[in-house]
């Protein structure tokens, strides 16, 4: 099994390798936005904080689950791209083309979810902050001061401010992860202490914190409509409209730079925390304390404040594209559910995409103050009920470009649409499982 997952990988890296060679850098840059804008949102809770945990408590066998994850719900984020560059209009659009109580059931899985989403990510953005800037005295007001920086930023700028402040986060983030990486495995692995034992994965704590980690990984899978939203603003934004294997392309080229810093995280957490004996705290700003410390007493105290600054630019750019992400994809959904005149559409934009804004951000502080300090539960809660719903929303996307809802020649290879069916299976099984042991174990 680890050997054919590696192979799907080396398969999917090799496809984006040759796209690579084929594409234009001219090109490339105009249509550069939507892949850096996913990346960034996964590059968050999942890799900083889930991928180092699944190191820290099970080692380097934790890569092949991270595959496992990326292999499969790789379609599923791709027909994002593909169905807006092909049809001009969002998934969330088609959603309605499958019948209104579909788009109902999005609506309602959004609304389920993205106050516990956005809250576990700001309440992770907040201890990285504190950590960088040393506040303790701030407790939930550090979420309050983030959350309002946030709403600031998008209702100001929108989708050109987004784009720009990614784009200087993702600089930022490569930079600095990738120097981490070749030093840490320069320094190699931190000496086992005596009588450690190993965590078992096969356990009802263990299998829960596997699903976490897959739910999120590379990121929930309904984001795959904010994909094909930020593909349509940067055709808009850069009046360029490009051809399908373009936007495809730009959306590989991310989404492979997503997995190989997955594949590091793990790594960081293997190599600096597993048979250290030493525990990920469960404060945020404790917890964020602990992951720089670890990095700077491997690599140098030299790389405090690089790390800590990366850290803190990888969890903001996540906040900011999450709250820019719900908040564009309820304006889709609200406008067409509830709103029939499309003069009333356009006169009303920029409400509708302010109202979800002050209502997640509300929301989701309700949520943390809930959790308090427990960020592990706060975190495991959110990546599990997204690994949970991800199968609808799988179904939903496949059913969108392989129908008559999508030209023959803009749908995926069947080797793409194979990889799909076994993606449903493998997210409807855990997720049946999860429900079987959690409510009658």
């Amino acid at each position: 099994m680890p050997k054919l997952l590696v192979f799907g990988w080396m398969v999917l890296g090799t496809s984006i390798l040759s796209d690579m060679i084929n594409s234009k850098l001219s090109q490339f840059s105009k249509t550069a936005g939507p892949g850096i804008l996913f990346a960034c949102t996964a590059i968050g809770v999942s890799h900083l904080i889930q991928s180092t945990r699944a190191g820290a408590d099970f080692g380097l066998l934790m890569i092949g689950f991270v595959i496992l994850a990326l292999v499969l719900k790789y379609p599923f984020f791709e027909f994002g791209s593909r169905y807006a560059n092909a049809t001009n209009s969002s998934m969330i659009d088609g959603y309605k083309k499958l019948g209104k109580p579909a788009l109902w059931l999005y609506f309602m899985l959004t609304v389920g979810s993205m106050f516990f989403v956005t809250g576990a990510v700001g309440f992770v953005t907040a201890g990285f902050f504190e950590n960088l800037f040393g506040i303790d005295f701030l407790g939930e007001w550090t979420v309050v001061i983030l959350f309002v920086a946030c709403v600031a930023i998008l209702a100001i700028g929108k989708y050109n401010a987004l784009d720009s402040l990614i784009k200087i986060v993702a600089i930022v983030l490569l930079v600095s992860t990738v120097s981490a990486f070749i030093l840490v495995l320069y320094n190699g692995p931190v000496e086992t202490v005596d009588g450690f034992v190993p965590d078992e994965l096969l356990t009802v704590s263990g299998i829960f914190f596997l699903l976490a980690l897959m739910g999120w990984m590379p990121a929930p899978l309904d984001i795959s409509s904010w994909n094909s939203l930020w593909t349509l603003e940067r055709i808009k934004q850069s009046g360029y409209k490009p051809k399908l294997k373009e936007t495809l392309f730009e959306f590989k080229f991310a989404y492979l730079i997503t997995g190989i810093l997955a594949i590091m995280f793990v790594t960081f957490g293997a190599f600096i925390f597993y048979g250290s004996g030493e525990e990920l705290p469960n404060n945020n700003s404790l917890f964020a304390n602990k992951v720089v410390t670890m990095y700077t007493q491997t690599i140098g105290d030299w790389s405090h404040v690089i790390i800590s600054a990366s850290a803190f630019a990888v969890m903001f750019g996540t906040i900011i594209a999450v709250f820019d992400g719900y908040s564009r994809s309820l304006k889709r959904t609200v406008e067409l559910l509830f709103i029939k005149n499309e003069n009333n559409v356009k006169s009303n934009s920029r409400l509708l995409y302010l109202i979800p804004l002050l209502v997640i951000a509300a929301g989701s502080l309700v949520v943390i103050f809930q959790f308090g300090d427990n960020l592990k539960e706060l975190v495991d809660f959110a990546t599990v009920l997204s690994f949970v719903v991800a199968p609808v929303i799988a179904i939903f996307n496949l059913r969108l470009v392989t129908g008559r809802f999508l030209e023959k020649s803009s749908q995926p290879s069947m080797i793409l649409k194979i990889l799909s069916f076994t993606g449903i299976v493998f997210l409807s099984g855990f997720a049946i499982f999860f429900l079987l042991t959690k409510f009658f174990s």
